[in-house]
């Protein structure tokens, strides 16, 4: 354990960083899924189109190359856009936090929407067409109807996307973003105890898988007490 004195702060402030990535990657998977599900759901086959190639994009592809492929091809594109407007400008990139949160939200995206998408074929018919019976319209009946039915049905499928969500973190730590693998990895360079390090990168990870899992279990109980009612 003296290897890690000195470390303690870096491998907290990392651990935050983890946690920040997590919530803003939370929010776009969601969104991401959402957006999917509802396009392949439609009966626009454009936007089935796109939805189908996403998924069978992000979910065909190395997690990793994802992540390296839109870190510099977005930077790539940002510095084409910027010199049409300045030729002088040399580089312009997208800073890794923004860049690791978007690629890993795209990636557990894509398995969210096949999620999503089966939990509102999973939403009984009735519900819809009482929604109809009273005189809203297809976007309330999405908002206030289909969501709030299906979400109970994808909850437990997606407890595991968002496991999968904050295991993805550690990916970042190779476009430099400074969490709590790139601190190990510094650490290590130091001490020389690269067992200790990963101990502990991985207890890090183990406290925050153990509490999104007992957060699923906390919400799968609220969002089916009306059965437990029911009965």
């Amino acid at each position: 354990m003296e290897a890690l004195n000195g470390w303690w702060d870096d491998f907290f402030w990392g651990s935050v960083v983890v946690a920040d990535v997590f919530v803003v990657a939370l929010i776009l998977t969601v969104l991401f899924g959402l957006t999917g599900a509802a396009a392949k759901l439609s009966k626009n086959r454009i936007a089935q189109s796109i939805a189908n190639g996403y998924t069978i994009i992000f979910r065909g592809t190395p997690e990793i190359l994802v992540l390296l492929l839109f870190y510099f091809g977005s930077a790539i594109a940002l510095t084409a856009i910027a010199q049409i407007s300045n030729p002088e400008i040399k580089y312009v990139d997208i800073p890794p936090f923004w860049a690791g949160s978007i690629a890993i939200a795209l990636i557990v995206g894509s398995y969210a929407t096949e999620t999503f998408r089966g939990a509102f074929l999973g939403v009984e018919p009735g519900q819809i067409e009482a929604a109809r019976a009273l005189g809203l319209s297809n976007f309330k009946t999405f908002i206030y109807v289909r969501i709030p039915a299906m979400w109970r049905l994808a909850l437990p499928p997606f407890g595991n996307h968002m496991l999968s969500l904050i295991k993805d973190t550690a990916l970042i730590s190779i476009i430099g973003l400074e969490e709590t693998l790139f601190v190990a990895e510094q650490a290590i360079a130091t001490t020389g105890k690269p067992f200790t390090m990963f101990i502990v990168v991985g207890a890090i990870y183990l406290g925050f898988s153990t509490i999104i899992t007992l957060s699923v279990v906390v919400l799968e109980k609220y969002a089916n007490q009306h059965l437990k009612i029911a009965r």
